[in-house]
């Protein structure tokens, strides 16, 4: 599901930018749905950065998202990671391939705080040489 590389300073600092950038946007956002899929993908694409920081790059395969959250708990040391993260990747498979799921206001914003500190403890792996995140 991973394959080595040597990415740039640049590269991982792009992948930082972007998983903030969906963060800011969750932030933003009044609506519910909203809120969760761009939590979701920034929770997804901090696991990209943390992969990338780590030397490994995701082939996008069947499952590569499992296997992302799964990494992404492993670097943290957090299985709350991996069982959170599979649950909002559950909740996103089924809205997205079941007809629909409702995400309610207070579930979307219990998944925001979460993220939020996800990507706080997160902050660990990228100090040093190539960049801070920035919440």
């Amino acid at each position: 599901m991973f394959e080595k590389f040597k990415f740039t300073a640049g590269q991982i600092g792009n992948y930082c930018r972007s998983a903030e950038r969906d963060l800011v946007i969750a932030r933003k956002s009044q609506i519910p749905e909203v809120i969760f899929r761009f939590t979701y993908d920034a929770l997804l694409k901090l696991a990209i950065a943390a992969c990338a920081q780590s030397g490994l790059r995701a082939k996008s395969r069947q499952g590569h998202h499992i296997e992302l959250i799964r990494k992404l708990a492993e670097f943290l040391d957090d299985e709350d990671v991996e069982i959170l993260g599979n649950q909002m990747r559950s909740k996103r498979n089924w809205d997205l391939y079941g007809g629909g799921t409702i995400i309610s206001a207070k579930e979307a914003k219990e998944y925001f705080d979460w993220v939020v500190k996800v990507f706080a403890k997160a902050q660990k792996l990228f100090d040093g040489p190539n960049r801070r995140l920035n919440l």
